[in-house]
């Protein structure tokens, strides 16, 4: 009974006192500034390694082995963004106009990546019928990939995706 008043007392001389009052943790924290971590999704392609490569931030998280453009239809070198991805994409040859539907014959593969037009022509990255083809300098400006290393690039980008050409 004797420690109940004890302790009764020592509360009540706690709360009515302010010599034992604890500062305000507001005025003695360090604050430090410092960047936004941009830990943003970027596709890089070295058309000379035949190699894209994909950064979060600055560590590659993905890298794959392409085919680019042939001698005279070389794949454009600069900064871009991805404005469109298609699943089985259908095919229209630019030169003959000739429509090839999705499935094993489709030059496009099972993905399409677009990341540069003029208006009437597109350059993406694409899945191909031809995997034998993949690191060698055999397209006309476009990135060509296997099929299952398209199918994970497009789960990892999105529209709006940056992809640099060097």
């Amino acid at each position: 009974m004797k420690w109940i008043l004890a302790l009764v007392s020592v509360l009540v001389l706690v709360s009515s006192t302010e010599a034992l009052a604890v500062p305000d943790w507001r005025s003695t924290a360090e604050i430090t500034l410092s960047e936004p971590q941009t830990n943003e999704l970027r596709v890089v392609v070295r058309p000379k390694l035949r190699r894209v490569y994909v950064y979060e931030g600055k560590v590659i998280i993905a890298s794959y082995a392409i085919a680019v453009g042939k001698p005279g239809w070389e794949t454009p070198s600069g900064q871009y963004q991805i404005f469109s991805k298609e699943v089985n994409p259908v095919f229209k040859n630019f030169k003959t106009g000739k429509v090839i539907q999705p499935g094993p014959n489709n030059p496009l593969g099972v993905r399409w990546i677009g990341f540069w037009t003029d208006g009437k022509t597109q350059l993406g990255f694409h899945g191909t019928n031809e995997p034998e083809l993949i690191g060698q300098a055999v397209s006309h400006g476009c990135i060509r990939m296997r099929n299952k290393d398209v199918v994970a690039l497009f789960e990892k980008v999105s529209i709006g995706t940056p992809v640099i050409v060097e």
